[in-house]
């Protein structure tokens, strides 16, 4: 990655990236990171400071670990200190429906040029490196769920939807294919004003990356047409919300290792043990992809959101969906019990942790739960604390984190179960709404 580049390598590349995006109008480079809340933060520099942001960094105070969806901190958040916000120039993208600006997504250092402890980038990064080590890869995209307000209403995966917010929707894949994404599929969701949008795989840091970009340009093109979106786990309690829901592969040399194996539906032992692990973390994982009080609200039986320790072949009510698809290629599985209010590095790190963990203790599926979960499989944390007490008792967790991280995160967590402590489902969805 270029922010593990020397200072002056930095500099070289900004420069260069500097003057070609300025020559297409760009005046602003927008360099943001995630917090623990999954509020995604910036700083903003123009164009002709871009050398000198990738070689010194912007500053960032650390007290942005403690912030809540509110703005208001844990009480671990203090006054002292500064950090450094680097952008990485190798996922700089020129804005299309931010004309005049260009965005990066940040690493977080300190003033001595060492990895942040409490960054959740550089987590993102160490174990994905990791895999790298035994010689595997991960090939990952996460979906993109939204809700609009205004716009044509009409039937769940409907037609008559599509035709009426055509030029939005037609704005949206043209933006994002100038921004050189390259989008899967884009339909009208269950929800009244909701839209699904994948894009095709990469690497997992990679893969956290383009989620926020999409996001970000999610709103702007949104706002450009007088709509605005929400990425919030629910924005009517009563109804399905937004899903933030992963997608991974683990390939070995080039082959996709979720199919020709010898293990269900074509694992092999690998594979199979790397989704074991995830398996076996996913109460404790749910504290880094459903992070939010309100997504405990999303995460109800019969919503198809995973509420349920289990896998099966395509289940969509299973927090673990195995897709084996029609190529080998395409062979994934889907972690549905995450949402789009996770801080996605937190999320693809911790996933990869609990991967590792089962590739390390070679551990193998447990049955297959082939029917609806419901009364036949363990249900996966219900509140928020649930899933805070899960991820307080994760050796595996904290050890792949760090101490200051993982402190961070619980810190968080429990700051904001007990701000949220008392209000109704109607009051916590308002209160997160459009703060994702």
């Amino acid at each position: 990655m270029s922010t593990a580049k020397p200072r002056a390598d930095r500099a070289a590349e900004a420069r260069t990236a500097a003057t070609r995006i300025e020559a297409e109008g760009v005046d602003g480079v927008i360099v943001s990171w995630v917090d623990n809340a999954g509020v995604t933060r910036v700083k903003t520099v123009p164009v002709r400071g871009l050398e000198s942001a990738a070689r010194w960094g912007v500053g960032a105070a650390p007290c942005f670990d403690a912030f809540l969806v509110d703005d208001s901190t844990a009480p671990t958040a203090g006054p002292v200190g500064d950090l450094r916000l680097v952008p990485d120039l190798t996922g700089l993208h020129r804005l299309a429906a931010q004309p005049g600006w260009a965005w990066a997504p940040g690493d977080r250092w300190t003033q001595q040029g060492e990895p942040h402890p409490g960054c959740q980038r550089h987590f993102a990064r160490r174990t994905a490196d990791a895999l790298a080590d035994l010689g595997l890869a991960v090939r990952a995209g996460i979906e993109v769920e939204w809700i609009v307000d205004g716009g044509e209403p009409g039937p769940a995966y409907g037609m008559r939807r599509l035709i009426g917010n055509s030029d939005y929707l037609r704005d949206l894949l043209r933006t994002l294919r100038e921004q050189e994404l390259t989008v899967l599929q884009l339909h009208p969701e269950y929800t009244e004003g909701q839209y699904e949008l994948s894009v095709a795989p990469t690497g997992p840091v990679e893969a956290a990356d383009t989620a926020l970009l999409v996001r970000h340009t999610v709103q702007a093109v949104s706002l450009r047409h007088g709509l605005r979106a929400s990425f919030a786990p629910v924005t009517d309690p009563g109804g399905v919300g937004n899903g933030g829901h992963l997608h991974l592969s683990l390939w070995r040399d080039g082959r996709n290792l979720g199919h020709g194996g010898a293990g269900p539906h074509g694992l092999t032992r690998e594979a199979e043990a790397f989704l074991a692990g995830v398996l076996a973390e996913l109460p404790a994982l749910l504290a880094l992809g459903a992070p939010s009080v309100a997504s405990y609200l999303r995460l109800a039986p019969g919503r198809w959101s995973g509420p349920y320790r289990c896998w099966g072949l395509e289940n969509r009510e299973a927090a673990l969906r195995l897709i084996t698809g029609s190529a080998p290629e395409q062979a994934n599985a889907e972690i549905k019990c995450f949402d789009a209010a996770a801080n996605p590095y937190l999320a693809v790190g911790g996933v990869l942790a609990a991967g590792l963990a089962g590739l390390g203790a070679a551990l193998h599926l447990p049955a297959e739960t082939t029917g609806d979960p419901e009364g036949a499989a363990e249900r996966l944390p219900a509140t928020l604390d649930q899933a805070v007490d899960a991820l307080r008792k994760s050796e595996v967790l904290r050890a792949a984190m760090g101490e200051p991280l993982w402190r961070a995160v619980l810190d968080v967590r429990e700051a904001e179960a007990e701000r949220f402590a008392g209000l109704g489902p109607e009051e916590v969805a308002a209160a997160v709404r459009y703060r994702y």
